[in-house]
């Protein structure tokens, strides 16, 4: 074991290769052929279909299971990618417990909904291994869109654009394209490089150039956009994190867990990510269940999760909950952050117990601490370098139904866009359909 070269108690190899490699599988394997037709005859191909309504991409999800089921799978793929060009990754990260799956009648009826998302991923996975892109290009518009930003939204909103026949310039701050699904998402969500797989096959599209290491307010304006370029679609995202507002959040050991699940992300070897011993995760999101389980996946001997108010108020849905205790992780409810403080090497972080009364949280006058080697901010994130010209509403660039802005000829959407939920299904709708509100403008 190798000690950190910044703070005492955070180290890397708690773990051999052997078991890190176990821990960090895929979450859930994919379906063999047979498994694919048993799980896909159980759809009852409902008229009006619960599970399509409940999807944010309208997905028609009765056609693309019965296509399975009479084995055409790239034919349900293509269903699939008419709506979602990111369904590969949707199925893996969508929360499919709280959208389509949810509403089942299967699930209703029985508590066992049909497995919407593996089967996504069964389809999908097929189509994109034989590397083609199924859709082509429409006829040359001679129209030329700016696109900032990569992710989910982003790519959502150029794929689309090419397909009907713009061309598209994409700018990336970061060295890949992908954003949340590439950064931000836990490694055994994703495995074997696929976000990157997933790019590269999407841009096969044609059309669109993307070019990196490029960022509104970093040498990039939205004023040189508009003078340069047809439309201009924005899906930078959210950069920034919320602070603590405690005492002592500046203390070596305290960090961004986005960051955490970054590095980790791009980590070649993961026994040489460090991690504490006893490590504390302040949030209630899925990047605090993201990185409280990876932390105990890393080799971390105990790891709180500690969110402010109760469980059914969590944003991380309560599958993500059971996720993270049967990993081995401990959830408290009900207890805000007060203070972080550094006794010899060792941090510990005092909380207040908390209730809700009528809507409002309020402490109880308890409070407890929690020794830690290392503590997680997971509290949210926050959008940075807005164009000043942008009307911002809750922290968010405001959009309407189609996307536009407040600014002529520059549309929204994904995370960094007001409306939304944070979720890669829905910035991808929000991408999607911008696009086609834009081809419709111009």
């Amino acid at each position: 074991m190798s000690n950190s070269t910044s703070t005492p108690g955070i180290a890397a190899e708690r773990l051999e290769g052997p078991a890190l490699k176990d821990n960090f599988s895929d979450l859930h394997a994919p379906l063999s052929d047979h498994e694919a037709l048993v799980a896909a005859d159980r759809c009852y191909f409902c008229h009006d279909a619960p599970c399509m309504t409940a999807c944010p991409t309208s997905i028609d999800i009765p056609l693309f299971i019965r296509q399975i089921s009479t084995g055409t799978p790239e034919a349900s793929a293509k269903t699939i990618f008419s709506q979602n060009i990111l369904g590969g990754m949707c199925a893996r990260v969508c929360p499919t417990e709280t959208l389509c799956e949810e509403v089942c009648v299967r699930e209703v009826a029985e508590g066992k909904p049909v497995e919407i998302g593996r089967l996504q991923r069964y389809a999908t996975d097929t189509l994109m291994a034989q590397g083609e892109q199924p859709f082509e290009r429409a006829a040359s518009t001679g129209k030329t869109i700016a696109v900032v930003g990569a992710g989910p939204a982003g790519l959502a909103c150029a794929h689309k654009l090419a397909m009907l026949g713009h061309d598209v310039v994409l700018f990336e701050a970061r060295s890949k394209g992908g954003g949340l699904n590439e950064f931000g998402i836990a490694a055994y969500k994703s495995v074997d490089g696929f976000a990157q797989r997933e790019v590269d096959w999407l841009l096969g599209i044609g059309g669109i150039t993307l070019n990196y290491g490029q960022a509104i307010g970093d040498g990039l304006t939205l004023e040189s956009l508009q003078a340069d370029y047809d439309a201009v679609f924005l899906g930078m995202g959210l950069s920034g994190v919320n602070a603590l507002r405690c005492e002592g959040e500046e203390l070596a050991g305290v960090s961004d867990a986005v960051e955490f699940i970054a590095d980790l992300r791009q980590a070649e070897d993961l026994r040489k990510v460090e991690v504490g011993r006893n490590v504390v995760v302040i949030g209630g999101g899925m990047t605090a269940v993201d990185a409280a389980v990876q932390s105990k996946l890393l080799g971390a001997q105990d790891v709180a999760l500690v969110y402010r108010r109760g469980k059914e108020a969590m944003s991380a849905s309560l599958y993500e909950q059971e996720l993270a205790t049967s990993k081995g992780v401990r959830i408290i409810y009900n207890a805000q952050p007060m203070k972080v403080a550094k006794s010899g090497k060792a941090l510990s972080v005092e909380f207040a117990y908390t209730k809700t009364k009528k809507g409002k949280l309020t402490r109880t006058g308890e409070s407890f601490n929690l020794p830690a080697d290392q503590v997680f901010k997971a509290i949210g994130q926050t959008l940075e370098g807005a164009p000043d010209a942008l009307a911002i509403d809750g922290g968010k660039i405001t959009v309407d139904e189609n996307g536009q802005t407040s600014v002529a000829g520059v549309w929204a959407g994904g995370d960094c866009a007001s409306g939304g939920d944070d979720l890669t299904v829905t910035a991808v709708a929000e991408g999607r359909d911008a696009a086609l509100n834009i081809h419709s403008t111009l």
